[in-house]
């Protein structure tokens, strides 16, 4: 039986319906896992028709996430960054990502961003999902196409992040 956007949204809410924390996102990671298996569900919402860097699937209206689908058809970095006051999982589709985990050794100070130093690399790979809990900061490199599923705790394109520049 395939897995759908219906089940994967119910899933998510009882997920946080049960505990909005760290337990609660780690129910919700394991759904992303389980959609990534399904290989009905990434043709349709992930498959050669899709071309967009970020489409809300859906957003939640009472627990505030977003299922997105992103795809990237060449080379894409990111600078390291966090997600506010939020929450985002990360389920790798296809073809890989590699993650830098960072920290800050130096706040932001008015206009003078926060400083960051570089905890440790890892890579994503096609049925891998991770949770990044509020105030994590990472930063994704992609030296090829790559489509994945993210799930935001609330729609990033409405939350202030932390500045923050390398050391």
């Amino acid at each position: 039986m395939n897995y759908t956007l219906e089940k994967f949204i119910s899933d998510c809410r009882a997920a946080l319906h049960g505990d909005d924390g760290r337990a609660g996102r780690e129910k919700v990671r394991l759904s992303v896992k389980k959609a990534l298996k399904d290989k009905t569900f990434i043709a349709k919402y992930l498959g050669k028709d899709n071309a967009a860097e970020r489409k809300i699937v859906y957003e939640d209206p009472e627990f505030n996430f977003c299922i997105c689908t992103h795809v990237y058809v060449g080379p894409k970095k990111s600078m390291p960054h966090d997600h506010g006051s939020t929450w985002a999982i990360y389920g790798q589709a296809v073809g890989e990502t590699k993650m830098t985990d960072w920290r800050i050794i130096s706040p932001p100070n008015g206009d003078v961003p926060g400083k960051v130093e570089m905890v440790k690399s890892y890579w994503l790979r096609p049925g891998d999902a991770h949770l990044y809990d509020v105030g994590a900061i990472h930063a994704p490199i992609r030296e090829a196409e790559t489509r994945l599923i993210r799930i935001e705790g609330q729609n990033t394109e409405n939350i202030q992040r932390t500045p923050l520049e390398i050391v």
